[in-house]
């Protein structure tokens, strides 16, 4: 199941997150969210819906909003659909420990999606336009994250 090792690193009897559930059904609209962490580390998960979950990467800075600043995204696990509303804390001892808020939400276009590059346009609150995911060759969490120019 694409959520097993969601489900493997939660206690959900410990933590509020969402349980594993793929959504499936036709949505006119496919949602983003991009969560401010505050783990061990401050970083950012960008999540993208995509086949009834949401694509997941943690991004290290902020998400940038000016054109070919980029940023770094290492790809982790699908969260369920559901995680995109979610805002809490993960309880100390949990694996992401720490507050969690959402930082920016809205839906998203995709332009192209491949293996390995990742087109599309962003409408969020703070983040809007065209953005790119581009994989490292021969890293296979490592992405590049960044605004793009529009055509």
């Amino acid at each position: 199941m694409k959520l097993d090792k969601y489900a493997k690193r939660r206690n959900f009897s410990k933590t509020t997150e969402p349980l594993p559930k793929i959504k499936t059904g036709k949505k006119e609209k496919l949602i983003f969210v991009i969560h401010r962490h505050a783990a061990t580390h401050l970083h950012y998960d960008l999540r993208l819906e995509w086949k009834g979950t949401l694509m997941s990467w943690a991004v290290p800075k902020q998400p940038a909003n000016k054109i070919n600043e980029k940023r770094l995204a290492v790809r982790v696990e699908d969260h369920p659909i559901d995680y995109a509303g979610f805002e809490g804390t993960i309880p100390a001892g949990e694996y992401g420990a720490g507050k969690v808020k959402i930082w920016d939400k809205g839906c998203w276009i995709p332009e192209s999606v491949k293996k390995d590059k990742i087109v599309f346009e962003l409408a969020g609150k703070k983040l809007k336009g065209k953005f790119a995911l581009i994989k490292f060759k021969n890293q296979p969490k490592n992405w590049l994250f960044f605004k793009a120019k529009s055509d």
